[in-house]
Protein backbone atom coordinates (compact mmCIF):
# COMPACT_ATOMS: atom_id res chain seq x y z
CA UNK A 1 0.00 0.00 0.00
CA UNK A 2 1.46 3.12 -1.34
CA UNK A 3 1.67 6.20 1.50
CA UNK A 4 -1.04 8.68 1.14
CA UNK A 5 -0.59 12.86 2.01
CA UNK A 6 -3.79 11.75 4.03
CA UNK A 7 -2.22 9.45 5.82
CA UNK A 8 -0.17 12.85 7.89
CA UNK A 9 -2.71 13.45 10.61
CA UNK A 10 -2.60 17.29 12.41
CA UNK A 11 -4.44 17.49 15.44
CA UNK A 12 -4.79 19.54 18.41
CA UNK A 13 -5.09 18.59 21.95
CA UNK A 14 -6.36 20.81 24.00
CA UNK A 15 -5.58 21.00 28.18
CA UNK A 16 -7.40 22.54 31.04
CA UNK A 17 -6.31 25.59 32.39
CA UNK A 18 -4.58 23.61 35.44
CA UNK A 19 -2.22 22.70 36.61
CA UNK A 20 0.14 25.02 34.48
CA UNK A 21 2.25 24.60 32.27
CA UNK A 22 1.11 21.07 30.91
CA UNK A 23 1.13 22.26 26.96
CA UNK A 24 4.70 22.53 27.46
CA UNK A 25 5.09 19.05 29.45
CA UNK A 26 3.07 17.31 27.13
CA UNK A 27 4.83 18.30 23.92
CA UNK A 28 8.24 17.37 25.59
CA UNK A 29 6.56 13.98 26.28
CA UNK A 30 5.08 13.38 22.92
CA UNK A 31 7.96 14.26 20.57
CA UNK A 32 10.36 11.83 22.24
CA UNK A 33 7.87 9.25 20.71
CA UNK A 34 9.29 7.88 17.14
CA UNK A 35 7.16 9.37 14.51
CA UNK A 36 5.37 12.32 16.37
CA UNK A 37 6.10 16.00 16.78
CA UNK A 38 4.38 18.28 18.61
CA UNK A 39 4.44 22.08 18.64
CA UNK A 40 2.88 24.04 21.96
CA UNK A 41 0.88 26.89 21.91
CA UNK A 42 1.28 27.71 25.55
CA UNK A 43 -1.31 30.81 25.91
CA UNK A 44 -3.71 28.46 24.57
CA UNK A 45 -3.05 25.37 26.78
CA UNK A 46 -2.64 24.09 23.22
CA UNK A 47 -0.72 21.84 21.62
CA UNK A 48 -0.66 20.88 17.79
CA UNK A 49 0.68 17.19 16.96
CA UNK A 50 1.74 15.62 13.38
CA UNK A 51 1.49 11.58 13.31
CA UNK A 52 1.19 9.19 10.89
CA UNK A 53 -1.59 6.67 11.10
CA UNK A 54 -0.51 4.02 10.47
CA UNK A 55 1.52 4.60 13.94
CA UNK A 56 -0.30 6.50 15.85
CA UNK A 57 -4.21 7.79 16.71
CA UNK A 58 -4.88 10.73 18.77
CA UNK A 59 -7.13 8.68 20.89
CA UNK A 60 -3.76 6.68 21.66
CA UNK A 61 -1.91 9.56 21.92
CA UNK A 62 -4.73 11.12 24.31
CA UNK A 63 -4.35 7.71 26.37
CA UNK A 64 -0.76 8.51 26.81
CA UNK A 65 -1.06 11.78 28.02
CA UNK A 66 -3.59 11.24 30.46
CA UNK A 67 -1.52 8.17 31.84
CA UNK A 68 1.20 10.38 32.48
CA UNK A 69 -1.43 12.76 34.49
CA UNK A 70 -1.81 15.41 32.13
CA UNK A 71 -5.55 16.81 32.12
CA UNK A 72 -7.41 17.60 28.93
CA UNK A 73 -9.75 20.23 28.26
CA UNK A 74 -13.19 18.23 29.04
CA UNK A 75 -15.97 21.14 27.51
CA UNK A 76 -18.36 19.58 25.63
CA UNK A 77 -17.04 21.05 21.98
CA UNK A 78 -13.55 19.47 22.66
CA UNK A 79 -15.12 16.00 23.39
CA UNK A 80 -17.18 16.48 20.35
CA UNK A 81 -14.00 17.61 18.58
CA UNK A 82 -11.97 14.27 19.92
CA UNK A 83 -14.96 12.02 19.34
CA UNK A 84 -15.32 13.00 15.77
CA UNK A 85 -11.62 12.71 15.41
CA UNK A 86 -11.36 9.00 17.09
CA UNK A 87 -14.17 8.15 14.65
CA UNK A 88 -12.43 9.45 11.04
CA UNK A 89 -9.46 8.09 12.46
CA UNK A 90 -10.45 4.45 12.63
CA UNK A 91 -12.83 4.90 9.78
CA UNK A 92 -9.56 5.78 7.95
CA UNK A 93 -7.35 2.70 9.39
CA UNK A 94 -10.13 0.37 8.69
CA UNK A 95 -10.91 1.59 4.87
CA UNK A 96 -6.45 1.38 4.22
CA UNK A 97 -6.88 -2.64 5.39
CA UNK A 98 -9.75 -2.99 2.64
CA UNK A 99 -8.17 -4.16 -0.80
CA UNK A 100 -8.35 -2.50 -3.91
CA UNK A 101 -10.45 -3.93 -6.92
CA UNK A 102 -9.73 -3.18 -9.80
CA UNK A 103 -13.28 -1.82 -10.45
CA UNK A 104 -11.99 0.17 -13.78
CA UNK A 105 -11.65 -3.23 -15.78
CA UNK A 106 -13.58 -3.64 -19.16
CA UNK A 107 -14.32 -7.27 -18.12
CA UNK A 108 -16.34 -6.12 -15.32
CA UNK A 109 -18.37 -3.77 -17.00
CA UNK A 110 -18.94 -6.20 -20.24
CA UNK A 111 -20.18 -8.98 -17.73
CA UNK A 112 -22.51 -6.49 -16.01
CA UNK A 113 -23.79 -5.48 -19.93
CA UNK A 114 -24.43 -8.97 -20.39
CA UNK A 115 -25.93 -10.62 -17.60
CA UNK A 116 -28.22 -7.36 -16.88
CA UNK A 117 -31.61 -6.50 -18.79
CA UNK A 118 -30.67 -3.06 -20.03
CA UNK A 119 -33.34 -1.70 -21.79
CA UNK A 120 -32.10 -2.27 -25.66
CA UNK A 121 -33.23 -5.82 -26.24
CA UNK A 122 -36.11 -5.85 -29.10
CA UNK A 123 -38.12 -8.55 -29.56
CA UNK A 124 -40.13 -7.78 -32.61
CA UNK A 125 -38.94 -10.60 -35.25
CA UNK A 126 -36.39 -9.99 -37.67
CA UNK A 127 -38.89 -10.19 -40.57
CA UNK A 128 -41.27 -7.50 -38.92
CA UNK A 129 -38.18 -4.82 -38.72
CA UNK A 130 -37.64 -4.82 -42.22
CA UNK A 131 -41.23 -3.34 -43.00
CA UNK A 132 -41.33 -1.28 -40.41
Amino acid sequence: MKPHHDDIKHRDIVFSALPLEQASQAARLLNRIPGVESQVFASQNRIAVQYHIDQHTLLELETRLQEAGFHLDNSIMQKIKRALVHYCEEVHYDNRTIPEHNIKSRDVYVRVWENHPHGDHDDTPEELRRYL
